[in-house]
């Protein structure tokens, strides 16, 4: 909305000063936003490398496997921000039913 309204105006609604706004947006990221980017992409690439199959703490092992050490909880939040999942297997369901009423076509081939 800074360039809709004018900024003196935005500040005073928000309750900051103008030089502490441009102090936001001068200050570069801190190193924990930048190794959240950086295990962003890592967990990207390692869910895609498993097949979408690995939950967290699977792949926790896959990623301390290529040298990344991060947390069960930290991979849980990043995956949620991301809205990755797992493939989830599905239950067997048998669609035979064996115990019908029908008449069974005579045995021709005697196997």
């Amino acid at each position: 909305m800074r360039f809709t309204y004018p900024l003196p105006l935005l500040s005073r609604m928000l309750g900051i000063s103008c030089s502490g706004y441009y102090g936001w947006i001068d200050r570069p990221l801190s190193q924990r936003t930048q190794e959240e980017i950086r295990l962003e992409l890592e967990i990207k690439a390692a869910h895609l490398r498993t097949r979408q199959t690995y939950g967290p703490e699977r792949l926790q092992s896959d990623l301390a496997g290529n040298g990344i050490q991060v947390g069960i909880c930290r991979i849980r939040r990043i995956r949620k921000k991301l809205g990755l999942r797992c493939k989830q297997k599905k239950k067997f369901k048998a669609t035979t039913d064996s115990r019908h009423k029908l008449p069974v076509t005579e045995n021709l081939l005697k196997q």
